[in-house]
């Protein structure tokens, strides 16, 4: 029995607009984030500036006295905005629409409880560079980047895993501020330092790899605890693909390469310090993943070349994996 059933024509189809709208939008919305919150005249004691606005409560800086360059300036501004914005409504309707036709065509889905932090991480430009999605979350961009359903794989959490990736050290509390910009009643979990909760106790994790531990701004916070097992899902080539949650809202999961997140999954799933119950699930999610590579994603190889990358925590996985495999139906000829 076939791993991956395929998308039929018109969902593969569907999945292209809706990626190629996603982005039209969210480049627009990318750059209205880039752009100050305003730019005011302001007369102050008989003189006029520009001022640079902040938020809604009006609160901002001087950038100088008002004068024909100022004025340029903000003639500029005022102009780019206008056009980002008409970019992002004009592509929100075509982008809705999509997103409809993929529940509707039941394509594979997202908790809707992760769709608002994926799309204020995507606005920010952190996916990818500095966040990506781990955890079951991730299995939804395999199954579309397998072109298919993938057999029995669970493809959604109510929680949401993300690992620090940045390879330059951030000067700002990038997590924190996404998580607060979200939604303010997220908190920090006082026993579990890496982990924020807000108060519909929808759970944010936070993971590290030891080599990306000292890129995260000291104040930033969840603090993660650095894991050796993190390393690995830093290799290959991280899939990205744009998902729709249940509530009918698109989001952008970019993830780490499947094989070697499947590897890691079915050395955690041999793991004492496991949480038990998880355990079971680590394996099937690996086997069913690596059937899913070897099926449907051939730009994934796992050949030799791939095998001879493998550190000998992971080799045994693979091969164990391997062995279990039926072997290739030969040509009749």
């Amino acid at each position: 029995m076939r791993t991956v059933t395929p998308f039929t024509e018109e969902q593969a189809r569907l999945l292209v607009n809706l990626h190629q709208r996603y982005d039209a939008w969210m480049s627009a919305e990318q750059t209205l984030h880039q752009m100050p919150y305003d730019l005011r005249r302001k007369e102050v004691a008989g003189k006029a500036y520009l001022y640079e606005i902040h938020d809604r409560g009006g609160n901002g800086k001087s950038l100088g006295p008002w004068s024909a360059a100022q004025e340029a300036r903000f003639g500029a501004y005022r102009a780019a905005k206008a056009d980002a914005k008409l970019r992002r409504d004009g592509a929100a309707g075509t982008l809705a629409e999509s997103a409809r036709l993929y529940r509707a065509l039941r394509l594979p889905m997202l908790a809707s409880a992760a769709g608002p932090i994926l799309r204020e991480a995507d606005r920010r430009s952190l996916l990818g560079s500095d966040l990506l999605v781990i955890g079951t979350n991730a299995t939804t961009a395999y199954a579309i980047e397998a072109n298919g359903f993938i057999r029995q794989l669970p493809d959604e959490t109510e929680d949401l895993d993300l690992a620090w990736a940045a390879e330059r050290e951030a000067e700002d509390q990038r997590v924190w501020d996404l998580l607060k910009t979200v939604d303010p009643t997220f908190t920090v979990n006082t026993e579990r330092t890496f982990q924020a909760r807000n108060a519909k106790a929808y759970e944010v994790e936070i993971l590290v790899a030891p080599s990306r531990a000292g890129t995260m701004a000291r104040a930033d916070r969840p603090r993660p605890v650095p894991l050796p097992e993190q390393e690995w899902l830093l290799l290959g080539t991280p899939v990205s693909h744009v998902v729709v949650c249940r509530d009918g809202s698109p989001a952008r999961i970019i993830a780490p390469d499947p094989r070697w997140f499947a590897l890691q999954k079915l050395w955690m799933a041999e793991q004492k310090k496991r949480n038990p119950q998880k355990r079971p699930k680590d394996h099937k999610q690996g086997m069913l993943l690596l059937d899913a590579v070897a099926e449907a994603m051939p730009q994934y190889p796992l050949d030799a070349g791939f095998e001879a990358q493998l550190p000998g925590e992971l080799a045994p996985f693979f091969a164990a994996w391997s062995a279990q495999r039926p072997p290739p139906v030969l040509p009749s000829w």
